[in-house]
Parts: structure tokens; sequence; C-alpha cells
């Protein structure tokens, strides 16, 4: 290679690592996963968390980018060793950022990469994050002009909103172009449970009726609801940020294999058309939906601001599924209303006024604490967080 080739290969690679961190900044997933070759990875050891390929890197970076109040990373050059069409190097890192539920922080570290030159220009085939320092003291400044907390306040919502949206990635340690990473604190409602209480969790809920199975991932969760819902079924998806994230919602709506009820709902005139749109959440064949918080007792809290998507949850559909995020399960009842109210809500309401340009509140709540019709309600319990 002529110096003249690798001084231009070390531009073009620098300027990769720049558009990385300015697609994350701009919030731009998909500009973001198209930096990466189509096999791809970025992993956050210390976080647990890894994506391989673009759709991964998209949908995970959405998933955690969703818990931002703000954030900014800086990114500083490191060394760049290049070998024909391939090249290593690090990227130093200084990142500050302030999530929904109030938690902030700043830390450094280094992003240890590798690249390869495709059709496309370079791209990396590896991005893998090691932190070298985390501060966790909250950070007393805010985004000018806005008001940090707003999102402590709330109003009118849904089902499957206060219900059961979002993501709590950020406990997890979600770090590198996404979040800062912010050790756990009592009553964090985004860390997912241990092993040992998802497990104690699965036995409770099947000793109170329900179905109960406790998957590793979204992903495993996608696979399962297929596994459950024959073809051809009428199924209501809640609205949830936990299907959205996951794809399910996608697989269900989008797919053909069902008769997907709700957007032929939202379809529907509510002025002419209310009773049978009632009718329609009401009944389904199969409710597909999250919840707010699953108890270690083995109960289900659904939280909801119409509340027109309680019915077919307490008894209405022939069968229901409940998708259901490691960091929802919770000691016992009174912690779930705590969660709703101080973790989901606040969430939601950044959501909503987004979405609909309105808060969002908790008017009705519905506590499952068991199934009385064996095989109606299955419960997939997931060991990572996903949703509200």
């Amino acid at each position: 290679m002529n110096d003249f080739q690798e001084i231009a290969d070390r531009v073009r690679i620098d300027a990769l690592r720049g558009e990385f961190t300015d697609a994350a900044m701009m919030r731009d997933r998909d500009r973001l996963a198209a930096l990466f070759t189509l096999d791809g990875a970025l992993r956050m050891p210390d976080g647990a968390i890894e994506f391989v390929g673009r759709d991964e890197i998209r949908t995970g970076g959405e998933r955690l980018q969703s818990q931002w109040d703000f954030f900014v990373q800086n990114s500083h050059p490191g060394t760049i060793r290049i070998d024909g069409d391939a090249a290593t190097g690090r990227t130093y890192m200084h990142e500050v950022a302030r999530l929904l539920d109030g938690r902030s922080g700043l830390n450094y570290a280094v992003y240890h990469d590798t690249y390869r030159r495709t059709p496309e220009g370079w791209r990396f085939t590896e991005r893998v994050y090691e932190i070298r320092y985390a501060d966790s003291t909250p950070l007393a400044g805010s985004a000018p002009g806005r008001d940090a907390r707003a999102h402590d306040f709330g109003g009118a919502g849904h089902s499957g909103g206060a219900a059961g949206a979002g993501t709590a990635d950020a406990a997890t340690g979600a770090a590198g172009a996404f979040a800062a990473p912010v050790p756990a604190r009592a009553d964090d409602f985004a860390a997912p449970a241990s092993a040992e209480r998802l497990e104690r969790a699965i036995k409770a809920l099947r000793a109170n009726g329900f179905a109960a199975e406790l998957l590793d991932d979204a992903a495993a969760a996608r696979a399962r609801v297929e596994e459950l819902i024959p073809a051809g079924a009428g199924v209501f998806t809640g609205a949830s940020e936990t299907l959205r994230l996951s794809g399910i919602e996608a697989d269900i709506e989008t797919g053909g294999r069902y008769r997907a009820l709700r957007p032929r709902v939202l379809a529907m005139d509510r002025a002419t058309e209310s009773d049978r749109i009632r009718r329609l959440v009401a009944t389904p064949d199969v409710l597909l939906a999250s919840v707010a918080a699953v108890t270690e007792t083995g109960s289900l809290v659904i939280a909801s601001g119409s509340g027109s998507q309680l019915p077919a949850s307490a008894g209405g559909a022939a069968r229901a599924i409940w998708v259901v995020g490691a960091q929802k399960l919770v000691p016992d009842l009174d912690t779930a209303l705590r969660r709703v109210e101080r973790h989901a809500l606040p969430l939601e309401t950044v959501r909503a006024q987004a979405v609909y340009g309105r808060p969002s509140a908790v008017n009705r709540l519905l506590v499952l604490n068991a199934e009385p019709q064996p095989g109606r309600g299955t419960v997939l319990l997931l060991r990572e967080a996903v949703g509200f």
C-alpha cells in the first residue's frame, strides 16, 4: 500500500468513527446501523449487551435511546492500524447522560474496533465498548429550554402504554452510543430481575393457574408467540412498547398470518361504529399484550387510561398472552403499584405527548391474581429488559 492510499484510508476510517457519534447524537438509527457490515456487531460486555447485524443494531439502538432525557457523546481519536482491506483501532469516549427515570452520570470508555473495506466504503465489523470510569453522581444541569423533569406529570393514556411500554436496558449498563452506565438502586424499576427471582415468579404464576414460561430474550418470545397462536386467529395487540420493540407487533399486524384486529379497529369510525369496536376489542380470539408489573407472588398488574383493553385481559379474550420484560418483576402488589406511578407512567407520558400531543394517566387498574380457566392465560417472562 502506498503512503497516499494509507493516508486516504485513515481519513475515511476516522470519518466513519465521527459519523457513528453524529448518528448516535442525532438518534439516526438507520444511519448508525448502516455504518456496520451486514454481519457487524456492537458489543457492550459491561452491560451484557450484544447486537449482531444491522437489524439488531437498529432496533437495539431504538430500545436504548427511548430512555434518554438527554445524552452527549464525545469521541477522541485513537489508533488505526491498516492491513490491506482490514483494519483495527481504538476510539476514546466521554459521555454524559440522564435517563427518563431520573438517573444520570458520566463515564470514560474505549471502543475497540475492527473495520473492513466494502463497496460502500469502510465499515465497522465490530465495536466493543469497555468502560474505564463511571460516575453516577446526579447531574445538576439540563438541556437549555427544557424542563428535564416534565415527564414526572401524567394524564390520559391507554392499556399497554402506562401498562407496558419502553425499555430499561440502561440499567443493565447500556453505554457507548446509547446511554451512560448507571448502577442499580433501591426500587430500580428499570433493572432486570435476578435469575433466582425470575424462577420464583414462574413457579408462583403456575401455582396461580397461568401457563408461565421463562425465555431468554425478545427474539425467543417472538418465536414462541408464533408457535402459540394458530394461523388465521383473530388477534388483538394491546398498545405496547414491549411488543413494538421486540418485533412481535409487526409480526401480528403486517405478516398476513393472522386476522389482526387493531389495524382494523383504528380504521373504523368511532362515531358510528363504537359498539362494533367495543366488541372486537373486548372478545378477540387472542389478546397479545404486556403488563405494568408482575409480582413474585404470581399476580399481573395492568394499567390503563381508557380501560378499553382491560376486558380482554380480564376474561373476554378466549386466550391471552402477556410478554413481560425482566425489569417488570417486583416483590409484591404494593411495589407493583409504586412501579406504575413512579416508573411506567412518566415514561408513557413522554411517549403519549410525542404521539398524541397529550399526557397519560392511570385511570384504571386491573390486577389478575390467578387464572381460573386453565390454559387461557400465558405469561412469557423474559430474562432481559424490554419495554417500560
